[in-house]
């Protein structure tokens, strides 16, 4: 089967005004679709709600990386202006993506006292030397640069100083994401509340998103079984306490495909957490059998991308594409500010 084929059976078609341009408010009121792999059974409720269809001691895994304003706008030497994206650094560049061609040697210019250099080009990635501290540049994307946000997501009316706010999980504190992991979103201070009240437990490891989420599948993706690397990191005493609830036989639930992503990529052959940073290019689809997380909780992806290959592989192709046909019915919001789904 071509590559196309294969990706054909992962479409469907919505809608275009069920594509969310803000987080419903308050965060909590989102739509939820609960579907049990165990009865079968379809429910609709309010994430605010999320606690009557967890059993106690369930464990919701969570992803703590926080968005960065990736998004800067710089100028060449010749005046012209330019779109970067921020993807990363090492110990002596800046890697951005441009939206043009940048000339090797070239000076860019943030402000007359923040200038860097174009040092080389590697696929679709420039390498910049900053005239200053590389280690200034988180500080001075927050003071500069813009919030990044999905392709899809146009005319959002969402002011910068509200996306930095609404585009971001309200626990996030890891700075190094280019996209915020949007199942998290849906969280508030009252229904943490509640789903402590209800002995949930609530544990947080990081997964830095990047811009590979949003990337199409290529053959090359599916001939490899691999996918974007990602970086992540699940602390020493997070994992020891995951380890416990799953050899006590406890549901853990990622929230996010991001979280369930690292936890999968942390596991060893015996179902344990063992390895606990580094990078992952993890490409789960159907067939894959999961080694940690008995459930998802997740927004609704767009058609032929990993995220939704991923759901199919816990629940089947058919299966989802046949729940995302009701939500569509039901008028639920789609993509990255929209409602979501428990799997349990």
């Amino acid at each position: 089967m071509t590559s196309e084929k294969i990706l054909q059976r992962y479409s469907y078609q919505f809608p275009e005004n069920l594509i969310a341009k803000e987080p419903a408010s308050p965060r909590d009121s989102a739509n939820l679709l609960v579907y049990s792999q165990k009865t079968k059974k379809v429910s609709w409720t309010k994430f605010i709600k999320l606690v009557d269809y967890l059993l106690p001691g369930t464990v919701l895994v969570f992803n703590k990386t926080k968005v960065i304003p990736a998004r800067l706008k710089v100028r060449k030497e010749t005046g012209g202006g330019v779109r970067l994206l921020y993807i990363g650094k090492n110990k002596k560049f800046i890697k951005v993506l441009a939206d043009r061609k940048l000339a090797i040697g070239s000076r860019l210019e943030i402000n007359k006292k923040l200038k860097l250099y174009v040092s080389k080009r590697e696929d679709r990635i420039y390498f910049l030397k900053p005239l200053f501290s590389i280690n200034r540049i988180l500080d001075i994307l927050t003071t500069h640069g813009q919030t990044p946000i999905p392709p899809y997501i146009k005319h959002s009316p969402l002011k910068e100083s509200e996306l930095r706010e609404k585009y971001q999980t309200i626990f996030a504190s890891e700075p190094g994401s280019v996209a915020a992991p949007t199942a998290a979103l849906h969280f508030t201070k009252r229904l943490f509340k509640k789903l402590k009240s209800a002995k949930i437990s609530i544990k947080f490891i990081t997964l830095h998103v990047n811009l590979g989420t949003f990337s199409p599948i290529t053959s090359q993706n599916l001939e490899t079984s691999r996918l974007h690397e990602e970086q992540y990191e699940i602390d020493k005493k997070t994992a020891q306490i995951l380890n416990k609830s799953k050899q006590s036989r406890l549901p853990i639930i990622a929230v996010g495909t991001t979280t369930l992503r690292a936890l999968e990529s942390a596991v060893d052959k015996q179902g344990r957490l063992r390895k606990l940073s580094g990078m992952t290019d993890l490409f789960i689809q159907e067939g894959y059998h999961f080694k940690f997380i008995n459930g998802l909780i997740t927004n609704f992806h767009v058609p032929k991308s990993s995220l939704l290959m991923l759901v199919s592989a816990l629940i089947g192709r058919k299966k989802t594409i046949e729940l995302y046909q009701k939500a569509i019915q039901k008028k639920f919001r789609f993509f990255s500010f929209g409602d979501g789904m428990l799997i349990n």
